[in-house]
């Protein structure tokens, strides 16, 4: 029997530094992340000069706690692999010359992974029979879209957002609620902790036409911010705070955009007769998201997997796992390439 292939990830996508282990493309050996929710928290967002600084302390450390977990050295590896977009430049750069050098020293061959093409895989790490083809919807902080994934290394796009994308609108509506950074979590536990009625405000499902599977959510957005003015909101300290209950509109707000991915990725399911579906990204962590979508789909014969919660943030073991099949492709990179910060998935496609 040949012995099992190792892969390291590293993922510096946006503000968390990332690496991970895993064996054979399928097995997490180790999976180590450095978050910096808390540095960013003030702000309400990611400045990317401090992350920056953040991924230059930690990258290294967390590349060695992660071959330490796997009881791996560099020797063991079968090559390395690397994000190299979609993310911030800076963040990206950081890590890819981090890689390019270890793979370099080391001699190991190095991989670039597209880290959306990362979050349609990492489901499978957990869900070793999620057979091929299966629907994949990608909602998190900077993407929200769905793909056809035909193989491993293989998919196509069935649908994008055209302005914000899910977890950027939770950012958003929790900043107008004057909740905490990063929204989603905050709005989930808002209007769990605060009994929230679903139903007392019923916001826009924006729907782009029939036959489309891609999203908006710039029009959900405003029309929470309008509400609020409409219900006796007035500012205090730069933000609206309404005399309605936050918990009800928290609530409300969740409850349309789990109306709008759920319903949109079930339409892809049934427009490519398609009985599978994954679901990852940082947004795949919403609870209520997981409920509807399980019985949903139960509902209409559609086999769900959900990538387990530490799998749906940014996280190398996707990115290792991806990089396992990219490497049996023989599809190793030079030394000169380059980040894509920002990917036009219309344009050049996913997987490719």
């Amino acid at each position: 029997m040949s012995p099992p292939e190792l892969v390291l990830g590293v993922d510096t996508s946006c503000d968390d530094t990332a690496a991970a282990v895993v064996e054979d493309g399928l097995r997490v050996r180790s999976n180590v992340i450095a978050s910096q929710a808390d540095l960013h928290a003030r702000y309400g967002g990611v400045v990317p000069e401090i992350a920056c600084r953040a991924h230059v302390e930690a990258l290294l450390p967390v590349i060695e706690e992660a071959l330490r977990r796997a009881g791996a050295g560099f020797p063991d590896l079968a090559g390395i692999a690397v994000t190299r977009g979609p993310g911030l430049v800076g963040a990206l750069l950081l890590g890819m010359t981090a890689t390019k050098v270890l793979a370099w020293v080391h001699d190991r061959p190095l991989v670039a992974v597209n880290h959306i093409d990362g979050h349609i895989y990492a489901t499978r790490l957990a869900d070793p029979e999620l057979d091929y083809p299966y629907v994949a919807l990608v909602a998190s902080g900077g993407h929200t879209s769905l793909h056809l994934a035909e193989a491993p290394t293989r998919s196509r796009l069935l649908g994008t957002t055209i302005d914000d994308a899910a977890g950027e609108a939770f950012d958003k509506v929790a900043t107008v609620l004057g909740l905490s950074y990063p929204g989603g979590p905050a709005i989930e536990r808002t209007a769990a902790a605060g009994a929230g009625d679903p139903g007392s405000v019923r916001f826009p499902r924006t729907s782009l036409g029939p036959g489309s599977l891609d999203f908006s959510f710039s029009g959900l957005k405003t029309a929470v911010l309008y509400h609020l003015k409409g219900h006796g909101a007035r500012r205090r300290g730069g933000t609206v705070r309404p005399d309605a209950s936050i918990p009800d509109v928290a609530a409300a707000f969740q409850e349309a955009v789990v109306d709008v991915l759920v319903r949109n990725a079930l339409r892809a399911c049934e427009a490519t007769v398609v009985h599978r579906l994954s679901i990852g990204g940082g947004v795949a962590c919403n609870q209520r998201l997981r409920v509807r979508m399980a019985e949903e789909a139960h509902r209409r014969g559609v086999r769900v997997s959900f990538a387990p919660k530490d799998l749906c943030l940014d996280n190398a073991a996707m990115i290792a796992g991806l990089g396992f099949h990219l490497l049996r492709e023989g599809r190793a990179e030079g030394l000169e390439f380059d980040a894509e910060p920002r990917q036009d998935l219309r344009r050049a496609g996913v997987g490719a």
